[in-house]
């Protein structure tokens, strides 16, 4: 069971493979198993309660099975999670190469709970775990980078995964051929600071030198990046962007407030001069490019005004997609130690009107790529109906005769859903 973010999916994926390669079944997580690993997340105190919810489902589904539990939350916490019934290992966001071991050391004891929780802000390197399977999607997701060193006041990250690591160049060039190989046509370069990758290896390599190195492998179709700072986009990285034909012309750069008085009490290091002037930058190097974000509403100590400020920037930024979170306190950062909580119901009521500004936004990006034709990478089919996403990162359906995992250049002829409708070229 994987709770949160597209690192911690990589992460499990590897997992998967470990216990794989030593002869277990991987089963879905609702059947009765043997043994059931719970990769947690922790962003918020929300995260932490669906984590234990898991824990106390497994239990409940076989009492005797061995429960591993890793991730943010048992890296942060692993003392709460070390008191749930049925739990016999906790493991860090460190170490999981060894789960299996670690299980096995589990099953074959008398009880009590085992595992490893490493001081994690002194991890300096990358734990490079080669996948031992292909996962079952049509895009893959390749982990280059680990920990984060922003200490953004809302959150807990930076303390459940430590300073930065890197994958090494050689090793992103060997997973990429081993995606390829599989037959993944769209890979997805991730990291918790994935702009920071490079500068805790030799040379100080960049991002824009990992997407080359992923670049160099023949057989990808399509290499999109997660999300990133925006203050860590280089010219070079947008120039290959523009260039590279294969590079997803999409940028997923989290705002989180369209307020200067809040970005400071977050402890973002931008301004919203200085993200409108970097979105202009971006747009006129590459054309076309889509821009999706993340904002925050409700953060303490934010007025109507520093709300309505924000409502304003989003929407003259345009972006193709808002996520939209109302304001969580996280335990132990200082946000949630603050006097100034914005009640729920205002929170609530703030993310809905959010909410509905990114729905139009949406719409709008959506209605102006009508008429082009654009590669679609399917993955899912439904009641005859399939749908894949753009490189831009539009959903798209068609009735068309396409399978899943197959790129199609698809003609997008009306809004359909939440994205649009597509003919096929030349259908």
């Amino acid at each position: 069971m994987t709770l949160g973010c597209k690192v911690n999916q990589f992460e499990t994926e590897t997992m998967e493979g470990l216990f794989r390669a030593r002869g277990y079944d991987v089963v879905p997580f609702e059947e009765r198993a043997d043994v059931y690993v719970i990769n947690t997340c922790s962003v918020t105190h929300l995260s932490d309660r669906k984590s234990r919810q898991m824990i106390r489902r497994a239990a409940r589904t076989n009492p005797a099975a061995c429960i591993a539990v890793t991730g943010c939350y048992a890296q942060v916490a692993p003392e709460e999670l070390r008191a749930l019934e049925g739990v016999r290992v906790v493991l860090g966001t460190k170490e999981r190469a060894r789960v299996v071991d670690y299980v096995e050391a589990a099953l074959a004891s008398a009880g009590g709970v085992i595992g490893e929780i490493a001081d994690i802000m002194q991890a300096r390197v990358f734990e490079d775990i080669p996948l031992q399977e292909m996962p079952h999607r049509t895009r893959a997701f390749l982990k280059i980078e680990d920990g984060c060193q922003n200490f953004c006041t809302f959150c807990i990250i930076p303390y459940a995964r430590g300073p930065v690591k890197s994958r090494a160049l050689p090793a992103v060039r060997r997973e990429m051929a081993r995606l390829a190989a599989a037959g993944f046509h769209e890979v997805v370069l991730t990291g918790i600071h994935l702009g920071a990758y490079g500068i805790d290896l030799a040379g100080r390599p960049t991002l824009a030198d990992a997407c080359r190195a992923a670049l160099d492998e023949p057989r990808l179709r399509r290499l999109r990046l997660g999300s990133l700072e925006s203050v860590e986009l280089s010219a070079s990285l947008l120039e290959m962007m523009r260039t590279e034909e294969r590079f997803a012309a999409h940028l997923h750069l989290p705002l989180q407030a369209g307020s200067d008085r809040v970005l400071r009490a977050m402890n973002r290091h931008y301004d919203t001069a200085a993200f409108a002037a970097l979105l202009a930058e971006v747009r006129a190097a590459v054309p076309g490019v889509a821009v999706s974000t993340d904002v925050i509403v409700g953060f303490p100590g934010e007025t109507e005004e520093d709300f309505a400020a924000g409502m304003d920037f989003v929407r003259r930024m345009g972006f193709a997609r808002v996520h939209v979170f109302p304001y969580s306190a996280r335990r132990g950062t200082p946000a949630a130690a603050r006097t100034d909580q914005v009640p729920p119901p205002v929170r609530r009521e703030r993310a809905a009107r959010m909410q509905a500004l990114a729905q139009v936004l949406a719409e709008d990006y959506h209605r102006a790529a009508l008429g082009t034709v654009q590669e679609v990478l399917f993955e899912t089919a439904a009641d005859g109906v399939t749908d894949g996403l753009t490189g831009t990162y539009i959903r798209v359906y068609t009735d068309a005769p396409v399978q899943r995992g197959e790129i199609a250049p698809m003609r997008l002829t009306h809004l359909y859903r939440d994205g649009v409708w597509g003919t096929r070229q030349g259908a």
